[in-house]
This record gives C-alpha cells, sequence and structure tokens, in this order.
C-alpha cells in the first residue's frame, strides 16, 4: 500500500509540473503582429548561392507567407508544414539534407506554421545536410 501511495504521488507532481510548464509556454509564447508588415526572407542553396525576398504580406505566421508567395513547397504533416522545396530546389532524402528555418542567424524552434511573424523580420531558409 505505501509503495501505491509514493507512485502516485510521484505522478500527481509530475503532472502538476507539465500543466506549469504548459501554462508557462503558454503565456509567454511568441505572438504573431497583426496588420501589414514587410518581411524580408533570405534563401541559401546548396550551391552556397543566395536569394534575398522581400514581402509586404498582412499575414501573421512565416508558413503562411511562404506558401501564398510560393516559394516553398511542402507536405502538411503532425506539426505543420514540412518544407520539401525552397525557390524551386528540393531537398533530396537520399543526401539527407533539409530546409533549415533561421531567424537573423539563430535557429527557430517553431515549425513555419507555427512561428509568428512581425514587420522588419528576417528569415534565412538554409538547405542544410544533417
Amino acid at each position: 500500500m505505501k509503495g501505491n501511495k509514493k507512485t502516485l504521488f510521484a505522478v500527481a507532481a509530475l503532472a502538476v509540473v507539465a500543466a506549469l510548464m504548459l501554462g508557462i509556454w503558454y503565456f509567454t509564447r511568441p505572438q504573431p503582429q497583426e496588420g501589414a508588415k514587410t518581411v524580408a526572407v533570405a534563401v541559401v542553396h546548396a550551391d552556397a548561392s543566395s536569394k534575398e525576398f522581400t514581402y509586404h504580406t498582412d499575414a501573421e505566421y512565416l508558413g503562411e507567407l511562404l506558401l501564398a508567395e510560393k516559394l516553398v513547397e511542402g507536405e502538411q504533416g503532425p506539426y505543420g508544414l514540412f518544407i520539401t522545396a525552397v525557390d524551386g530546389e528540393t531537398a533530396q532524402d537520399s543526401l539527407h539534407q533539409w530546409w533549415c528555418i533561421t531567424k537573423g542567424g539563430d535557429q527557430v524552434d517553431t515549425g513555419a506554421d507555427s512561428t509568428p511573424i512581425a514587420d522588419g523580420d528576417h528569415f534565412e531558409l538554409t538547405l542544410s545536410t544533417y
């Protein structure tokens, strides 16, 4: 009986910690900016060449902007948009390539569909290999 109480207490404590962390994330997550904004997107291809795009948009999330401007192609998955091609270049699974999203040089912690955009943001889409 004593072991069951300890297990129940541990599970309850874990649930409280998880709920607390979820609450902190919810209230501190980046919020999208409403209205018109200008956003720059640099594309770095496999050959290290780069191309800069500037968009004027009312979109609130990066994925929405990239799809609307037809800069990317991708597949919807359980975590949102999985980018498979950018500016006509497709990531090759056989070469272990993928499109990395960075903002101001720092990798974003969210997918394209959940990355909010604000006026003046600068994003980079880089064909990377793992």
